[in-house]
């Protein structure tokens, strides 16, 4: 593996994993620095599409409405298996993710397990996701024990 190849793959880890820290963060206007203009995500839960979102801007509004009623999140990214080509890339990341909100005057828990299917593209010296496919393997709503 060359040098550079070693560098990307660090960058867009360090991509990946920015992502996670600014959701956490609730810095949703952060995170659109992390995509081109033009992005295209996608989200499923299980098999069923739930949001087909395209540019930053649709995007910041789906994220910032998907989010309204999270007290709290934690994002832990685990494997990232990327290809590279050149100013472009493809990438499989997964990440495991709880969001606390409150419902009925009682906090519950949805634990999720998300596999990312990105797109990459180095534009100035600087990766961004240019597309992103989430697929939530699997869910799980909790009321959270005091």
């Amino acid at each position: 593996m060359s040098l550079e190849n070693s560098q990307a793959k660090a960058e867009l880890k360090e991509l990946v994993d920015t992502f996670s820290n600014l959701a956490d963060e609730k810095n949703i206007p952060g995170q659109m620095h992390l995509f081109t203009p033009d992005t295209k995500v996608q989200v499923y839960m299980g098999d069923d599409l739930l949001f087909d979102i395209s540019g930053t801007k649709q995007l910041e509004e789906v994220f910032t409405s998907f989010t309204a009623n999270v007290k709290r999140s934690f994002h832990m990214n685990g494997q990232q298996v990327v290809k590279i080509d050149g100013d472009t890339a493809t990438g499989i990341a997964y990440c495991q993710v709880k969001l606390v909100s409150e419902e009925d005057g009682k906090e519950v828990i949805t634990d999720s397990s998300i596999i990312y299917h990105d797109e990459y593209v180095r534009q100035n010296g600087t990766w961004l996701i240019k597309t992103r496919i989430s697929h939530f393997t699997i869910n799980d709503k909790r009321s959270i024990q005091s």
